[in-house]
C-alpha cells in the first residue's frame, strides 16, 4: 500500500463527519483556539512514525491489546484495554458520527473514500470563499465575530457575548475555556493516546510496505491537518457571525426551535453554511460527499472493534473458535455497538453545552490518559512490569470514572442558570484533569513496579525503544500472520530516510510558525 493512500486515510479517520461538523460548531463558539486540537497532531504523527510504530512492528503484533500482552504477560492487562476501546469507540467514536450524520442524512451515495475525499475538500473551498466573500474577508472577521450577538438574550447574562480572545490560540491558565497548559500538554496526552495506541490508526500504518511509507503518511497526514483551520474552523466563526440567532442562540426555547437542543447550536455551523450558501446542485454534492466520509469513518470503527473483541476476548476463550465463528462474532458486537451507541445519542446531544467536540475531548480526558501513561512507560522503560502497568490502568480508571460521573451528573447549565456542580468539577478544566490523571497513572505504574519483580527478558526483547536491535533483524513486509520468533526489519534506505527527516523538519517549522503567529 502506498503511503499516499495511508496519510490520507489518517487524515480522514479523524476528519469524517461527527468530527467535521464538531469542529465547524466549536469553532464557531471557541474561536481560534481549536485549531491547537489539529496543530498539535503533527508532533504525535511524527511520534507514531518514528517511535512507536518501530516498537509495534518489531514486536510482531495486529493489536494494541496484543502489544501490551506481549510486553507484560497475562491476559487481564489486554482483555481490559480491548474493553476500554470498545466502550470509547460507543461514547466518542460511533455515537458521534451517527449523531452528526443524521444532521446530513439526506442523500447518500457509495462513492471511493478517496474520491469523497477530494470532493469534499473541492466543495468545502467553494463554500469557503464564498463565506469569506460575504463576511467582506479574513480582516473583516474579527469584528463582525465580536459583533455576534443574537437577538434573543438572556437577561444578566454575558453568554450571549462571543470571546474577546476567540483570535488567539492560548488563552488564559484558570479562566479560560481552552487553557494554555491543557492545549499543550494535556492535549498532548490525548492525542498521544489516539495517534499512536488506538487501533483504528494505528492499524494504518502497520499495513504500510515499510518504514519510509510509515512516515510518509505520517508526514502527509500531518501536512493534511492543518487544512481543518481553514476549511472548517474559520467558517465555523464565520457561521456564527452570519447566523447569530441560530447558530449563536442562547435562550433554550429558541434553541429547541433552532436544533432541538436547548444548550445551543454551535454544532450546526457547518450545515448552516451549505445549506445557506450553496446552490442546489452543490449542496447535494457535499451531502453526497459527507455522508461517504461518514460511512468510511464508521467501517473503519466497526473493523477494528470487531476485529479487538474477536481476537483479544473472544479468541482467548475460544482458542479454537472458527473462522465463521470469529466472522459471526464480529458481526454481533458491531451490531450491539451500534445499538449501544443510539442510545447514547441523547445524552450527548445535551452534554458539554451542545458542543460536540468538547463532549469528545472531555471523555476522552477522563479514559485515555491512563493508557497514554501505560503505553509510553512500555515502550520507553524497561523497568516497567506487568502488576505495575495493571494497577495503574485500576487506578485511573476509578479516578476517571469519578470524574465523568459528576460531569454527566452536573452537566454545565443552560444561560442564565445557576451552576450548582461542586467547586471541583468546575475549577479543573477536562484537559489540566487530563494531565493530573497521567501523572497519577505514571506514578502508580513507577512505583508499584520497582516493588515487584522486574520482567523477563522475553517481555523486554524487541518489546521497548531500547531494545530494537536485540535480535537480528531481516527484511519482510511489516503487516504478518503471526508473531514469528524473529521481528521484522524497521530499517529503511539512506535516501528515503533522509528525505522523510528533511520533511519532518520542514512540517515542524511550518507548526511553530503557526502557533507563535496566533498565539
Amino acid at each position: 500500500m502506498a503511503w499516499w493512500p495511508i496519510g490520507a486515510s489518517l487524515f480522514a479517520s479523524s476528519e469524517g463527519s461527527g468530527l467535521f461538523i464538531g469542529l465547524a460548531g466549536t469553532g464557531a463558539a471557541g474561536g481560534i483556539a481549536v485549531a491547537g486540537f489539529e496543530w498539535n497532531a503533527t508532533y504525535v504523527l511524527l511520534a507514531l512514525a518514528w517511535v512507536f510504530v518501530p516498537v509495534y512492528v518489531s514486536s510482531g503484533i495486529v493489536t494494541m491489546p496484543e502489544y501490551l500482552g506481549r510486553r507484560f504477560g497475562g491476559e487481564r492487562i489486554r482483555t481490559y484495554l480491548a474493553v476500554l476501546s470498545l466502550l470509547l469507540s460507543v461514547f466518542t467514536k460511533i455515537s458521534t458520527d451517527l449523531y452528526s450524520g443524521a444532521l446530513f442524512v439526506q442523500v447518500c451515495m457509495g462513492w471511493n473514500l478517496y474520491l469523497s475525499t477530494v470532493l469534499m475538500l473541492v466543495v468545502t473551498a467553494l463554500y469557503t470563499i464564498a463565506a469569506f466573500n460575504k463576511i467582506g474577508g479574513y480582516d473583516n472577521l474579527e469584528r463582525v465575530y465580536s459583533m455576534a450577538v443574537p437577538s434573543k438574550i438572556i437577561a444578566n447574562s454575558t453568554c450571549h457575548l462571543p470571546r474577546q480572545d476567540a483570535m488567539h490560540l492560548f488563552r488564559d491558565a484558570t479562566t479560560g475555556d481552552l487553557p494554555w497548559p491543557g492545549m499543550t500538554l494535556g492535549l498532548t496526552i490525548l492525542a498521544t493516546w489516539y495517534w499512536c495506541t488506538d487501533q483504528v490508526i494505528v492499524q494504518r500504518s502497520l499495513s504500510a510496505k515499510n518504514m519510509s511509507h510509515v512516515k510518509g503518511a505520517s508526514i502527509l497526514a500531518a501536512y493534511l491537518k492543518m487544512l481543518p483551520f481553514i476549511f472548517i474552523i474559520l467558517p465555523g466563526m464565520i457561521s456564527r457571525a452570519l447566523y447569530p440567532d441560530s447558530v449563536g442562540c442562547v435562550d433554550p426555547e429558541e434553541c429547541v426551535r433552532v436544533c432541538g437542543a436547548e444548550v445551543g447550536c454551535s454544532n450546526i455551523a457547518f450545515p448552516k453554511l451549505v445549506i445557506e450558501l450553496m446552490p442546489s446542485g452543490l449542496r447535494g454534492l457535499m451531502i453526497a460527499v459527507m455522508m461517504a466520509a461518514l460511512m468510511s469513518s464508521l467501517t473503519s470503527i466497526f473493523n477494528s472493534s470487531s476485529t479487538l473483541f474477536t481476537m483479544d476476548i473472544w479468541k482467548k476463550h475460544r482458542p479454537r473458535a472458527s473462522e465463521r465463528e470469529l466472522l459471526l462474532v464480529g458481526r454481533i458486537v458491531t451490531v450491539i455497538l451500534v445499538v449501544v451507541s443510539v442510545v447514547w445519542i441523547p445524552i450527548l446531544q445535551s452534554a458539554n453545552s451542545g458542543q460536540l467536540y468538547v463532549y469528545i475531548q472531555s471523555v476522552t480526558s477522563y479514559l485515555a490518559p491512563p493508557v497514554t501513561a501505560v503505553f509510553t512507560l512500555a515502550v520507553f522503560w524497561k523497568r516497567t512490569n506487568e502488576q505495575g502497568a495493571f494497577w495503574g490502568l485500576m487506578v485511573g480508571l476509578v479516578v476517571g470514572v469519578c470524574r465523568m460521573v459528576l460531569e454527566f451528573a452536573f452537566p454545565p447549565p443552560r444561560c442564565g442558570v445557576v451552576d450548582l456542580a461542586p467547586a471541583v468539577l468546575r475549577s479543573v478544566h477536562y484537559l489540566h484533569f487530563a494531565i493530573l490523571l497521567c501523572g497519577l497513572t505514571a506514578v502508580v505504574v513507577a512505583t508499584v513496579s520497582l516493588l515487584t519483580p522486574p520482567p523477563s527478558h522475553e517481555q523486554v526483547c524487541n518489546l521497548t525503544w531500547w531494545t530494537l536491535t536485540e535480535e537480528t533483524q531481516r527484511e519482510i513486509p511489516l503487516q504478518k500472520e503471526a508473531p514469528s520468533s524473529r521481528a521484522p526489519s524497521v530499517r529503511e534506505s539512506v535516501f528515503w530516510s533522509r528525505f522523510c527527516c528533511v520533511n519532518a523538519l520542514l512540517l515542524v517549522s511550518i507548526n511553530i510558525f503557526l502557533y507563535a503567529y496566533f498565539a
